[in-house]
């Protein structure tokens, strides 16, 4: 075989591996199914507590911390959305908070309401306020008794003054605001607070994940 001859069996092989490379094998084909499991499967489970009565603006927030968790390889578990069990309510959250490594709980204005009348003590000023669903108070009350990392996000004037969400109840660093009268969502998920609570947040989660994940029992010293 001549000096040229054998360049172009050479070059010609090189292709024919460059081809085989950007191939796809029809073992690696993956329906979009089984695709979705894969996902799953390397993401690290985590509850996300919201609301499903949304408006637009809303939505798009929803939308949005979505996109950010699944970024960082955590997969979001809802209720009833992505998970569903025959059984009572409180029996499905319990299930669901003992099978994740973490909670991010959005408390979203849902009633406008003003005090009419109260039981005992003077009525409060008749000054319209925003409450959130009442399972933004149960679900993050319930994964803070079992332990889980937290990380609490309200849209601005919700439930301030009531439950979980009222000031000096929940630790104050577990807290961002979304102020969504002044501010977009992009504004939002650029500002240095959120960045540096949801990274903190992700980490205590993989770290939850680590530890639960850990033998019972301990057979050699590390």
């Amino acid at each position: 075989m001549s000096n040229y001859e054998y360049k172009y069996q050479s070059q010609k092989d090189a292709e024919q591996v460059s081809n085989n490379d950007h191939r796809p094998s029809r073992k690696g084909k993956l329906d979009p199914k089984h695709q979705e499991c894969m996902d799953r499967a390397f993401r690290v489970p985590i509850f996300l507590s919201t609301t499903t009565h949304l408006n637009a603006n809303q939505q798009r927030f929803l939308d949005r911390l979505i996109f950010e968790i699944e970024n960082a390889l955590l997969f979001p578990r809802t209720l009833p959305l992505s998970e569903s069990y025959p059984e009572s309510i409180l029996t499905d959250i319990r299930r669901l908070v003992s099978s994740s490594y973490g909670m991010l709980a959005v408390n979203f204005r849902r009633f406008l309401v003003e005090t009419m009348d109260v039981n005992t003590g003077p009525v409060p000023p008749p000054t319209p306020v925003w409450q959130g669903s009442v399972y933004s108070q149960v679900e993050p009350s319930m994964a803070f008794q079992f332990g889980l990392p937290l990380l609490l996000v309200r849209e601005e004037d919700t439930d301030t003054n009531n439950g979980i969400w009222a000031g000096g109840i929940a630790p104050l660093n577990l807290f961002i605001v979304w102020h969504s009268e002044t501010q977009t969502v992009e504004e939002f998920f650029r500002t240095p607070e959120w960045r540096s609570a949801f990274a903190n947040w992700s980490a205590q989660v993989r770290n939850a994940f680590y530890i639960q994940t850990e033998p019972k029992f301990r057979y050699r010293c590390n």
